[in-house]
């Protein structure tokens, strides 16, 4: 039971907001069609871990963003006993970077981004490069559905998720209090515990089916599109 009156509801994109495996299995299916023995889910799931994992390198410059594409689909690769040089790590990242120019809402999300700003002033927090996730909510349309100045981008503000301050700035410019937001992301560390500590109401939209970690508890998790629609409606 949520114990306050929630008057926003804010969103992660990538993997919330559509399938990110979709584009990454079609780079996949495109450069390497002859490794058939590798299960794509799996892949992509370890790709994601290892993105993670050096994200805050790559945003502080530590790390290039060149060799972090390179760092995620060459640790993926190895995690299933295979290797692929520099170039063809580059050479994937521009074919996964070309689908994601090509990314669609579903029906159901289109309905239920609808519903909610019918509902709720509704907003996006995403990590990433500016031109990067800015190239990606213009392929989604999401400007229809929710205000430009609501879309939060971790490359424009120099702070990113799971911090604390990138949850409260956006909070500040919506224009209501951290309690009274409710935050829908895919990523248990950076959206749901994330959201979490910073004194929203968070939703954890596990749609690979992820043991859940110890630690700070969402206050709800969902599967798939639909339960999460049917969820909202429910608020």
């Amino acid at each position: 039971m949520i114990s306050t009156t929630i008057k926003a509801i804010l969103f992660d994109v990538d993997d919330t907001l559509y399938d990110l495996a979709e584009p990454f299995k079609k780079a996949y299916l495109d450069l390497f069609p002859e490794k058939d023995g590798i299960p794509l889910d799996g892949l992509f799931i370890a790709s994601r871990k290892y993105s993670d994992k050096i994200f805050e390198k790559s945003q502080s410059g530590e790390m290039s963003m060149e060799e972090m594409y390179r760092y995620r689909i060459q640790h993926a690769f190895a995690d299933f006993h295979e290797q692929i040089s520099d170039e063809k790590a580059l050479e994937f990242q521009n074919y996964y970077a070309g689908y994601q120019e090509k990314i669609n809402l579903s029906a159901t999300m289109r309905e239920l981004l609808v519903y909610c700003a019918s509902k709720w002033s509704t907003g996006i927090i995403t990590n990433g490069p500016s031109g990067h996730q800015w190239d990606k909510i213009r392929a989604l349309g999401l400007e229809q559905y929710i205000p430009k100045e609501h879309i939060f981008v971790s490359g424009d503000l120099g702070i990113s998720k799971p911090q604390k301050e990138i949850f409260r700035y956006a909070a500040a410019h919506v224009g209501v209090l951290p309690e009274e937001i409710c935050f829908v992301g895919d990523s248990f560390q950076n959206d749901a515990a994330g959201a979490k500590n910073a004194g929203m109401y968070s939703v954890w939209f596990n749609r690979r089916g992820h043991a859940r970690p110890s630690g700070i508890c969402p206050d709800a998790e969902v599967r798939t599109e639909q339960e999460l629609y049917e969820w909202l409606k429910g608020l």
